[in-house]
């Protein structure tokens, strides 16, 4: 695995229960400023195979990235299951469950 790969492993497993990050931020946790897309990558590549917590990171503003049938609504209640409350729209309020500094 590429030290960068890792590097995103690594801060999307630090995501606290209950809290989330935006794929901006956990790249710049890893070390990675402008890796946005490549997280949105690890994501899509390894959630399943590194166990990897991927409901955790939503969209900067908040918003599930995923669409309506398909994923959004898993998404959203595994967030709801951690006690992150999301909206019928599918947006968590970054102020209360968003972590930008991470262990």
């Amino acid at each position: 695995m590429l030290e960068s790969t890792r590097a995103i492993v690594e801060a999307i497993r630090s995501i606290p229960r209950g809290k989330v990050s935006c794929y901006r931020d956990v790249a710049l946790a890893a070390g990675l400023p402008g890796g946005a897309r490549q997280t949105v990558r690890v994501l899509h590549s390894m959630s399943r195979k590194e166990k990897l917590p991927w409901h955790r990171v939503v969209r900067a503003n908040g918003t599930i990235a995923l669409d309506a049938g398909r994923g959004l609504e898993l998404q959203a209640a595994l967030l709801r299951a951690e006690g992150v409350e999301v909206s019928k729209n599918g947006r968590v309020d970054m102020a209360k469950y968003g972590v930008k500094k991470f262990p």
